[in-house]
C-alpha cells in the first residue's frame, strides 16, 4: 500500500475516533453546562431564608412555593436546576429569577442578598406579599436588568430614582401596589428609559399629566396607566405609536382627550378608556383598527352615532360603550362582529328597534342594552343566541316578554325591569334556565300574575328575585330552597339550604335564610303580601362578576 494512502487512512481513523469520544462524552455527561457560582447560590439561599412561605401571600390559583425545593446539598445543589432560576449556558451566572406567585411573605430591604445577583436580566416577584416594603435603592446594583415585574406584591412608597439608572430596561410592571411615581415622576422615567416596550403602572399614584415625550417611545407595545390619577389632556401621538398593541388608561376621571383619526396598519388589540373624561364622537376611521379585540369606553362623555365602520372590527370580542350619550340606531354592520362575546350599550340614548343583525352574534355570553329608548318587539331570531349567561334589557319600552328566551338554558342573570310588560308571566318562561338562573329582575312592569299557577318556583339556584312594582295579585310561589321563619316551610337538617344573611345591628329578630325581604305592597286592587328579593350588589353577585369579568380589570 502506498505511503500516501496509508497516511490518509490513519488520519481518517483518528478523526473518526475523536468524533466517537466526543459524542460519547456528550451523551454520558449529565450536563454540559457549568454549575452555578457558589456566591450566587449562597445569595439565593439567604434571600429564601429572609422570607417565609405563607399560602395567603399569593392569590393565583396556580401558585406554589417554588423556593421549597431549593437545597444546597445532594443532587439538587446546583442552583441552576432550582425552580424559578435561570442561568447563562456558558458562564453559569444567574441571569433570571422568576418567583412569581410563590407564597412569599416578608420584607425586602437594602441588605437583601437579592441585590448580589448582579448578572440578573429578568426579575419577576409578582403575586407575593412583601409587607409594604419600599423598593430599595440598591436595585441599581442590577444594571443588566431588562425585565422587571413586581406587580401585585404589596410594595409601597415612592418608586426610587435609582430605577432610572437601569438603562437596559425594556419591560417594567409595577401594577397594583401602593406605589407613587412623583419625585421622580412619569416624565423623568420616560426620558431615562427610552427603549421601553412594556410599561405597566396601573394603580401607581402618578397624579400628573401624561408627558408628550411618551409619544416618542416608538418601541412601546403595552401601556397600562389605569387608576393613576392622571390629569390634563392625553397626547394623541400615543395612539399612533407604530408598535402599540395594548393601551389601558381607564379610571382616570380627570384625564381628558378624544380619539384621533386612525391610520390603517394599526397594531392596537386592546383599547381601554372607561372612566375617563374622554369626549367627542367615535371617528369613522376607527374601522381601521382591524386588530382590535377589546374596546371599552364606558363612563366617558362620548356622543353622536356609532359609526358603521365599527362593523369592520371583525376580531372584536368585547365592546363596552355603556354610560355615554350615544344616540341613533345600532348600525346594521354589527352583523359582522362574529367574535363578540361581551356587548354593553346600556345607559345611552339609543332608540328604535333592536336590529335583527344581532342574530349573527352567536358567541355572545353577556348582553346589556338597558336604560335606552328601544321599543317594539325583540327579533325572535335572537333564539340563536344560545350562549347567553347575562341579559339586561331593563328601562326600555318593551311591552312583552322576549320570545327568544324560550329554550335559553345557560342564563344566570336576567333583568327586564322598568319596561311596559303587561299581563301574566307566561308558562314557557318557567322553563328558563332552571338549573342556572340565580338572578331574575322583573321590577316595575305591569305584571298581574303567573299564567300557570305554581307553588314553588322552578329555578333551583335562584338567589335574587325582584317582583315588586307590578300589579301582582294573590299568593306568590315560594322560591326553591327558601325556608325558615317567617315562612311555614321548615328547613330539614339534611337540606342544602343557602347560608343565612349577615345580620346588622337593629335587624329583625329572625333573618330569612339568605336575605329575602318580607314586603307589603298596596295596590288599588287590594293588599298583596309576598316574599321579594331585591337584585342588589350583594356578595353573591360580586363573586359572580369577579369570576366572569374581573380579569379584564387588572389592566
Amino acid at each position: 500500500m502506498p505511503s500516501s494512502v496509508r497516511f490518509l487512512t490513519v488520519r481518517m481513523f483518528s478523526l473518526l475516533l475523536l468524533l466517537f469520544f466526543h459524542l460519547r462524552a456528550c451523551h454520558s455527561s449529565p450536563s454540559m453546562h457549568p454549575l452555578c457560582h457558589e456566591e450566587e447560590s449562597h445569595a439565593l439561599m439567604q434571600f429564601k431564608q429572609s422570607l417565609v412561605i405563607n399560602e395567603s401571600a399569593s392569590s393565583d390559583p396556580s401558585a406554589y412555593p417554588k423556593v421549597a425545593s431549593w437545597k444546597v446539598d445532594g443532587e439538587s445543589r446546583d442552583c441552576c436546576s432550582w425552580d424559578g432560576v435561570e442561568c447563562d449556558r456558558d458562564s453559569g451566572h444567574v441571569i433570571g429569577l422568576d418567583l412569581s406567585s410563590s407564597f412569599l411573605y416578608g420584607s425586602i430591604d437594602s441588605n437583601s442578598t437579592l441585590f448580589h445577583l448582579v448578572h440578573l436580566g429578568r426579575l419577576n416577584l409578582a403575586g407575593n406579599n412583601f409587607n409594604n416594603s419600599e423598593i430599595p435603592s440598591e436595585i441599581r446594583n442590577l444594571p443588566r436588568l431588562f425585565d422587571l415585574n413586581l406587580s401585585m406584591s404589596v410594595f409601597s412608597g415612592q418608586i426610587p430614582a435609582e430605577i432610572l439608572e437601569l438603562s437596559k430596561l425594556v419591560s417594567i410592571d409595577l401594577r397594583w401596589n401602593s406605589l407613587k411615581l412623583q419625585k421622580p415622576g412619569l416624565q423623568h422615567l420616560v426620558e431615562a428609559l427610552t427603549n421601553l416596550e412594556v410599561l405597566h403602572l396601573s394603580g401607581v399614584d402618578i397624579s400628573a399629566k401624561v408627558p408628550q415625550i411618551m409619544a416618542n417611545l416608538s418601541s412601546l407595545s403595552s401601556l397600562f396607566l389605569s387608576h393613576c390619577g392622571l390629569q390634563g389632556e392625553f397626547p394623541l401621538g400615543i395612539f399612533q405609536l407604530p408598535n402599540l398593541r395594548f393601551l389601558s388608561i381607564r379610571s382616570n376621571p380627570h384625564l381628558t382627550g378624544y380619539l384621533p383619526e386612525f391610520k390603517s396598519g394599526s397594531q392596537l388589540e386592546n383599547l381601554l378608556l372607561e372612566g375617563t373624561n374622554f369626549s367627542g364622537q367615535l371617528p369613522e376611521s376607527i374601522g381601521n383598527l382591524k386588530s382590535l379585540k377589546e374596546f371599552r369606553a364606558a363612563k366617558c362623555y362620548f356622543s353622536g352615532a356609532i359609526p358603521s365602520s365599527l362593523g369592520n372590527l371583525t376580531k372584536l370580542n368585547s365592546l363596552d360603550l355603556s354610560y355615554n350619550s350615544f344616540s341613533g340606531e345600532i348600525p346594521s354592520t354589527f352583523v359582522n362582529l362574529l367574535q363578540l362575546t361581551y356587548l354593553s350599550l346600556s345607559s345611552n340614548n339609543f332608540s328604535g328597534k333592536i336590529p335583527s343583525t344581532f342574530v349573527n352574534l352567536l358567541q355572545l355570553t353577556y348582553l346589556s342594552l338597558s336604560s335606552n329608548n328601544f321599543s317594539g318587539k325583540i327579533p325572535s331570531t335572537f333564539v340563536n343566541l344560545l350562549q347567553l349567561t347575562y341579559l339586561s334589557l331593563s328601562s326600555n319600552n318593551f311591552s312583552e316578554f322576549p320570545s327568544f328566551l324560550h329554550g335559553q338554558n345557560h342564563l344566570e342573570f336576567v333583568e327586564l325591569s322598568g319596561n311596559k310588560i303587561e299581563g301574566h308571566i307566561p308558562k314557557w318562561f318557567m322553563n328558563l334556565g332552571t338549573e342556572t338562573l340565580w338572578c331574575l329582575d322583573l321590577y316595575g312592569n305591569f305584571l298581574t300574575g303567573f299564567e300557570q299557577s305554581v307553588d314553588i318556583l322552578p329555578w333551583n339556584n335562584l338567589r335574587d328575585l325582584e317582583l315588586s312594582g307590578n300589579k301582582l295579585e294573590g299568593a306568590l310561589p315560594i322560591p326553591p330552597r327558601l325556608c325558615g321563619k317567617p315562612l311555614s316551610r321548615k328547613c330539614g337538617n339534611g337540606e342544602d339550604s343557602l347560608p343565612a344573611a349577615k345580620r346588622d345591628e337593629g335587624s329583625a329578630a329572625y333573618p330569612l335564610e339568605f336575605g329575602w325581604k318580607v314586603v307589603v305592597t298596596g295596590y288599588a286592587s287590594g293588599l298583596v303580601i309576598g316574599v321579594i328579593l331585591g337584585c342588589v350588589m350583594d356578595t353573591r353577585k360580586y363573586e359572580w362578576l369577579v369570576k366572569n369579568y374581573f380579569a379584564r380589570w387588572q389592566r
